[in-house]
């Protein structure tokens, strides 16, 4: 496959700069036409098919394998199994930095959860492959599953999240309660939820003596290339990783995990390419998912309804072999200005592949709870809902003191209020009916997401031609990377898009960081930012030091790069273009390396954070308790708007993503066996065409100067964090049922009317 470079013709005529323009995709035609090519469309020559046996129970030891059988099976080349397989440089249980889990690559016969891979069958063909995994039969001793968020003692974990303390406090908390007038002590619960990404894991692994060529979707290709390095025990320069394109990642592709490396493991023992690709029913397992959490709500209020506290407390689950725990508590530093706050977790431990990251980690599975408990809150101080939130905002960060933008937030309650028609809402419950007699709801959810950002390098460079490259090993998994970014490329080298070569995705380009945390386009195009004005700080050195050049002398003045000319400051009429300044320095090129990371000291002194409120409708049938989301607005104020199409794309995706949330999405486990039940699209339920409402989306205007040079920030998570809550406080207004369990369920509601 050659090397991606998505640079195209405009597709229609654009004023002013390229940020902010509502370009389509640059890579959609691509797409639509079959051209894109995914991990698992590459052929090598002599390619080989591996396919992973995996465990049919959660807990205890693998006794035998009918390896001679599969082996035996028409087109089956060889068995790889924990008996016989390469070695690898490291032990894979040893956790060599912080975003090291532990995986499962045929160490040892012992079974830690259900789905976890057994064995490798490698083949000529996928069905070949198949069937002898099939052939296999495992035979197994079986130990009791431990399942559940009660499956064993708890145990307070010693961090959450990325590091995150385990508790924090703010206040007194018990001394706020004590002098509430109102208080709810509430619990709700969230089931385990997985990443069903439309391209699943996949890598096609060729070798070539100490050299590796590996094609496999990832989000972050540098962490990729180190974990395999070590485990391989070979340098990094000799591997080649390809990822141009990514059918869906949401933190499920950000960190190694054991099925691709199984794959480089498979091509090295058999010594030809081998591609390896999850089945559906695979990716419930070893590649991460949701933890399920049971969370604790305690809040007081005074008798004019503002809050004197606000206890916060999740149990979650990780793994039996490692530790990744769900800061849901987390969820509630950041938004209600509570004198006192404490937000604290436990953890079980239970057979089950290692939770990890899946879009908003703790933020959605805390929000849900934190919005219907302030929904709950105002019911009790019979306070409309809006007005209770904005009696409650925070204009500081409760736990630093560190200002935000509250300003922003203040304004997507009243855009998104104004837009939904909120004043005409009822307070009381189940007191509006639509022409059909369905019961109609009407909730709302507060949304925040942190505007994080990593580090990252990318190589800008100018031609004698007039036209210019910008290279960085950024990420697109669907949220429009390869138009965003390249926008921001060519603003920062002063063409026009369709003028400057845009490449990404492969290892081989400067490390752009991770594609996750809403931070890839602020982090990635920070670097670029920082490049192009290093190559253009070259060009003028040229040109003002050149004393044939009509810019010579305006080093103190400066100048100014648009449209390919270098124009002086201080007085247009005196420019110079790029081809013109290469030329008579007789250089074909200059380039200029950059780089993108968050300022320290901003950070110590603001907290940065973007902002949202969703209003949400809800009918639902009286008597058969069916819920239907009939419309959603949401208003988002996240910072400068680099591409508005693509930015209204990701809030849609995360306000479908924050309905299914509250009304779909569940894993269900067999308590006996420690097995996902429904560990398919059939029965995985999420939502479909006919589930999703039309959709509002207000992207209102924020200027926030702190968060980075270019004042991004991240909008593929935050759409959630609101939405899920909107929907669940739309269905008790409509039925006045207050579900707190969830997805909320129709026989929940029948029962408790």
């Amino acid at each position: 496959m050659p090397e991606l470079n998505l640079t195209s013709a405009p597709a229609h005529l654009r004023h002013g700069s390229n940020i902010g323009q509502p370009l389509t995709r640059r890579d959609g035609v691509l797409k639509v036409t079959g051209r894109a090519t995914y991990a698992a469309d590459n052929h090598p020559p002599g390619m080989l098919f591996a396919v992973m046996a995996v465990a049919s129970i959660a807990r205890g030891r693998v006794t035998s394998l009918n390896v001679a059988a599969a082996k035996r099976h028409p087109g089956v080349v060889e068995v790889m199994a924990p008996d016989h397989k390469p070695k690898l440089a490291i032990d894979p249980e040893i956790k060599t930095n912080p975003f090291v889990f532990r995986m499962e690559v045929l160490q040892s016969h012992e079974v830690r959860y259900a789905n976890q891979p057994i064995a490798v069958v490698i083949a000529e063909t996928l069905e070949a492959a198949t069937e002898g995994a099939t052939l296999l039969a495992p035979q197994y001793e079986v130990q009791p599953a431990l399942v559940g968020l009660d499956a064993g003692e708890s145990y307070v974990p010693p961090v959450v999240g990325v590091g995150n303390p385990t508790e924090n406090t703010h206040g007194d908390v018990e001394a706020g309660l004590a002098v509430a007038e109102k208080q709810i002590d509430a619990t709700y619960e969230t089931p385990p939820q997985y990443h069903n990404a439309m391209e699943p894991h996949a890598i096609v692994a060729s070798w070539n003596g100490e050299s590796l060529q590996v094609d496999m979707p990832t989000q972050g290709l540098m962490l990729s290339l180190g974990r395999i390095a070590e485990l391989f025990g070979i340098s990094p320069d000799k591997i080649h990783i390809r990822s141009p394109f990514l059918g869906g990642g949401f933190g499920s592709k950000g960190l190694m995990s054991g099925p691709p490396t199984l794959g480089i493991m498979a091509a090295k023992l058999v010594g030809k390419p081998v591609k390896l690709v999850l089945r559906r029913e695979q990716m419930y397992g070893p590649v991460g998912h949701r933890a399920p959490t049971r969370q604790r709500l305690r809040i007081g209020a005074d008798g004019e309804g503002r809050l004197t506290a606000l206890d916060h407390h999740a149990r979650t689950v990780s793994s039996t072999f490692d530790d990744f725990y769900e800061p849901a508590a987390d969820a509630s530093h950041t938004l209600y200005a509570a004198p006192a706050i404490r937000t604290s977790h436990d953890a079980v431990r239970v057979n089950t592949g290692t939770p990890l990251f899946m879009r908003a980690p703790g933020e959605a599975t805390g929000s849900i709870a934190l919005e219907s408990a302030i929904d709950e809150m105002a019911w009790a101080c019979g306070i409309d809902p809006l007005a209770f939130r904005l009696k409650n905002y925070a204009e500081v960060e409760p736990m630093t003191g560190r200002p935000f933008s509250s300003k922003a937030l203040r304004a997507c309650y009243d855009q998104g209020a104004a837009r939904f028609g909120w004043a005409k809402r009822s307070l009381q419950p189940r007191q509006m009916r639509d022409d059909a007699g369905l019961l109609v709801g009407w909730g709302m959810g507060t949304a925040t997401f942190p505007a994080l950002m990593f580090q990252a390098e990318a190589r800008a460079v100018l031609r004698r031609d007039g036209s210019g490259a910008m290279e960085i090993g950024a990420h697109d998994m669907g949220q429009g990377a390869w138009t965003a970014l390249a926008q921001i490329a060519a603003d920062a080298v002063g063409l026009d898009i369709d003028r400057v070569d845009f490449k990404a995705g492969t290892s081989d380009l400067p490390d752009a960081g991770i594609a996750g945390g809403s931070a890839h386009t602020a982090t990635a195009g920070a670097a670029i930012h920082s490049a192009g004005a290093a190559v253009i700080a070259k060009l003028a050195d040229l040109a003002t030091g050149d004393e044939r050049s009509p810019l010579f002398g305006a080093g103190n003045a400066g100048v100014i790069a648009r449209d390919g000319r270098l124009i002086r400051r201080d007085d247009e009429s005196r420019s110079e273009s790029y081809a013109e300044i290469l030329a008579r320095a007789g250089v074909a090129e200059v380039e200029a390396r950059g780089t993108g990371a968050p300022n320290p000291a901003a950070m110590e002194e603001y907290a940065m954070h973007a902002h949202g409120a969703v209003f949400a409708e809800v009918k639902v049938d009286p008597e058969l308790g069916q819920v239907r989301v009939s419309r959603m607005v949401g208003a988002f104020a996240a910072g400068r708007i680099v591409n508005p199409h693509l930015v209204k794309s990701q809030l849609f995706g995360g306000m479908i993503w924050g309905m299914s949330f509250a009304l779909h999405e569940e894993a269900v486990t067999d308590r006996r066996s420690g097995r996902i039940m429904n560990a398919n699209l059939g029965e995985y339920h999420i939502p479909v065409n006919a589930d999703v409402p039309p959709l509002d989306v207000i992207t209102v205007e924020e200027h926030d100067p702190h968060v980075n040079a270019l004042g991004i920030k991240g909008v593929g998570e935050i759409g959630i964090t609101g939405s899920a809550g909107a929907v669940a406080n739309a269905v008790w207004h409509a039925t006045g049922v207050r579900v707190r369990r969830f997805p909320i369920k129709i026989e929940e509601l029948l029962t408790q009317r």
